[in-house]
């Protein structure tokens, strides 16, 4: 069904520099599949057309891949995806990093099922889903993410019990977000923004990177 998007999917790739074998482009094409296939009966995005889900859902997630590997700089990190709701851009980034530990946690249960069936269908063992709320879990992650989830204050407030000690939170934006930002609390702070850009996209995207303040123990 999303064999015609392989093109448009591997241009994409060679615009973000990434480099992935066939194997991971048919699990990234096999996902979108599925996203349909359960949006039949689950409503886990309002995004329906394919070509939509290309640019919209995984371009867009893929385009944080390549920050994400410059701040990991090859580690075998745990990444935390807060608010994943189908997987976004958790289930991606496993599918493109298969060393980190991916666990995309959502309050809704059929997401988090829907990204735990993902797992097993994909062969992505280190990717769950977790039925929780982000404020409830009791492990710790060197990254934790979000893309379009909530405020910054919020997301910073809420995942702040999830974060190592020297752990980072990367928060997936549109526009700038000036308000958020001057809204944080004083435990946390914003130590780098990318601008990104989304291959056959035509919108505004960057991403927030924070850490807690020296103050915060």
């Amino acid at each position: 069904m999303t064999g015609a998007l392989e093109p448009g999917l591997r241009n994409g790739l060679a615009e973000l520099g990434l480099a992935l074998d066939d194997e991971q482009v048919a699990k990234l094409l096999q996902y979108v599949d599925l996203i349909q296939k359960w949006n039949k009966v689950y409503n886990l995005t309002s995004v329906r057309d394919p070509a939509e889900m290309l640019t919209h859902h995984l371009l867009d997630s893929l385009a944080v891949v390549p920050p994400l590997l410059r701040q990991s700089q090859g580690r075998a990190i745990r990444l935390l995806d807060v608010g994943s709701g189908a997987g976004l851009p958790g289930v991606v980034i496993a599918a493109c990093c298969p060393q980190l530990q991916v666990d995309c946690v959502d309050t809704v249960a059929k997401k988090a099922a829907f990204v735990q069936q993902v797992a097993a269908s994909l062969h992505l063992p280190k990717l769950r889903g977790l039925h929780a709320r982000v404020e409830n879990l009791g492990e710790t992650y060197d990254i934790v993410s979000s893309r379009a989830f909530a405020s910054l204050a919020d997301f910073v407030g809420w995942s702040a019990g999830t974060l190592a000690p020297d752990g980072v939170w990367m928060a997936m934006k549109g526009k700038l977000p000036t308000a958020e930002i001057e809204a944080l609390p004083p435990e946390a702070a914003v130590f780098h923004v990318e601008q990104l850009k989304v291959p056959g996209l035509d919108a505004e995207r960057c991403l927030i990177w924070l850490r807690r303040t020296a103050a915060v123990t």
